[in-house]
């Protein structure tokens, strides 16, 4: 099975499993299938717990016997990981003739399709090259981005421009946007509701710029783009097929800023970006 086509079938069981319908796909009429089905299951879920067997055979008996299965306990606490995603899903739309432009149109100057309106003074669309081969995608405005309406221009932008510098580009070059386009109050991570809400406008930038590069600062972008729950450092600095485009996952400006020995691991994965657009690092 090729990627895509795995990608769109495990984005199915998901959303099966979410409406707690996933017994469907699953055969239970005869117990010579639940061997198959173990295997199915740790194949499209290979980063979940492994699954006792099923069947057993003794001697006595050569036909393989269902096994009792043991139920898993739990912290209330705790969430199934779910495994990185290929960044598709069945129900994504292509707008024919799409433009950066029509997107910002579309969401409107006083947008109310969520909560975080209420607090906003701007909404921060993105901004940069709308052609550029490379785009950082960050969580959510700041204080700073929601008075001024542009991404990354507070302490963190700094430290991204920066950083956008020492790769022998300029801002300019590349496109900055973020999964949300409103600032969280108190600068949170964005909700599960918000981002359901805005990210399919974020999705549309994407496809309107076809960018070689994506680079998910942070985990909220990652976790959005690649449909998972893992932690960034799981999957930090590994490349993944999105959309037609290269995308990988380094720490956001902000973490660097409270943890500075992180800036040397954040260089080497930008150095993978640098690498494979073909660009030389800024001459100190």
């Amino acid at each position: 099975m090729d990627t895509s086509l795995r990608g769109r079938v495990e984005a199915w069981l998901r959303y099966g499993e979410d409406l707690r319908l996933g017994p469907y796909y699953r055969s239970r009429a005869s117990s010579r299938n639940l061997s198959s089905n173990a295997e199915e299951e740790i194949a499209i879920f290979p980063d979940s717990e492994k699954i006792s067997p099923t069947v057993a055979t003794t001697p006595e008996s050569p036909v393989p016997v269902p096994m009792p299965r043991v139920p898993q306990i739990k912290s209330p606490q705790s969430s199934p990981v779910v495994p990185i995603g290929v960044g598709t899903s069945l129900f994504d739309e292509r707008i024919e003739g799409d433009t950066l432009d029509r997107i910002r149109t579309d969401i409107g100057p006083n947008c109310t399709r969520c909560k975080l309106h209420t607090g906003r003074t701007k909404i921060v669309f993105g901004v940069g090259n709308p052609k550029a081969d490379l785009v950082f995608v960050g969580e959510g405005p700041g204080r700073d981005e929601d008075m001024q309406g542009e991404p990354f221009v507070g302490r963190a932008g700094k430290l991204l421009t920066q950083m956008i510098e020492a790769m022998g580009l300029k801002r300019e070059d590349v496109y900055i946007c973020n999964v949300v386009k409103c600032r969280p109050p108190e600068n949170r991570l964005p909700e599960k509701d918000e981002i359901a809400t805005c990210s399919p406008f974020l999705m549309r930038q994407l496809a309107v710029i076809a960018p070689k590069v994506i680079c998910c600062l942070g985990s909220c972008s990652a976790q959005t783009l690649l449909q998972t729950n893992q932690g960034i450092s799981r999957f930090r600095g590994e490349w993944f097929d999105f959309r037609g485009s290269k995308l990988i996952a380094t720490y956001h400006p902000a973490y660097l800023l409270r943890n500075p020995a992180a800036k040397s691991e954040v260089w080497k994965d930008l150095q993978k970006v640098m690498a494979l657009l073909g660009l030389s690092p800024k001459r100190r």
